[in-house]
């Protein structure tokens, strides 16, 4: 059976087993890349990886040999501009769609910025009207957007919510997080988040070397807690790699390294 395929079957005997035997070992490092933009998320294609902080996204060869390559492009917001805190990034179609707030600042101020992809040339911005719950990340799935807006703190947290919207961006259902991940989130939020094998919604803290696998049902409502996996990173944005499933990214702040892992094919 090749990997890539033992692999899904071994996600999808955890997502089906009892409770308490929900937990996989964890997913593998294939390599990481140390890279000064690696501070809030990481986005991914067929050829690049995009190294996202705050202000900034850099570029860079997926399948370079290097441990510290160099980026063949990098933006940066001008001074003026309302980018102040990207959280994430998703590359459709040739674009890198990025969300975005002033967080902590109040009003909250929430955009998604997009670039194409291949430059990072800057070429839309699309503002929201909700200002309660900074922007984490944004996803593309079941033929709809997908955003987290974050809330933080003991007393708010359990706000936090994933909106689903239309391409008119209109607002089509709402769902929550259980107090199972809720519990791990603590004393932050949600920061990350990507649609992976099976449509399962897999998400991170800010903190934990963890991911959680959520099941998304047809109607608004509570996600469910279906696993929890350890993962070599430290929460913040994650992004699956669609031209090698099940490969997914993600990065570790204080070391500012990029990681690209896979599940292991071990079940506890």
């Amino acid at each position: 059976m090749p990997r890539s395929i033992a692999l899904l079957v071994t996600l999808s005997f955890a997502l089906t087993a009892s409770a308490d035997e929900r937990s996989l070992n964890g997913f593998l490092k294939i390599k990481s890349f140390s890279v000064p933009e690696a501070h809030q998320a990481v986005a991914v294609d067929l050829r690049s990886f995009y190294a996202i902080s705050n202000r900034t996204i850099a570029r860079y060869a997926k399948e370079t040999t290097e441990s510290k390559p160099k980026a063949i492009v990098r933006w940066t917001a001008p001074a003026e501009s309302p980018v102040k805190h990207l959280n994430s990034g998703i590359v459709l179609n040739g674009r890198l769609y990025c969300a975005n707030s002033n967080w902590p600042k109040k009003p909250l101020r929430n955009t998604v910025e997009v670039f194409e992809a291949a430059t990072l040339q800057h070429l839309e911005r699309k503002e929201f009207p909700e200002t309660e719950g900074a922007i984490n990340w944004i996803d593309r799935h079941r033929g709809g957007w997908w955003i987290v807006f974050a809330f933080y703190g003991k007393a708010d947290v359990r706000k936090t919510r994933l909106v689903r919207y239309n391409d008119d961006w209109q607002n089509t259902g709402v769902w929550t997080f259980p107090e199972s991940v809720i519990q791990r989130f603590l004393p932050n939020s949600n920061s990350g988040g990507a649609f992976g094998p099976q449509g399962r919604l897999f998400v991170t803290g800010h903190d934990h070397a963890e991911l959680y696998v959520l099941a998304v049902g047809q109607k608004p409502g509570e996600l469910i807690h279906e696993a929890t996996i350890k993962a070599p990173i430290a929460g913040q944005g994650i992004a699956w790699d669609n031209g090698k499933p099940p490969t997914l990214y993600g990065i570790v702040r204080r070391s500012h390294e990029v990681v690209r892992m896979t599940i292991s094919p071990t079940v506890n």
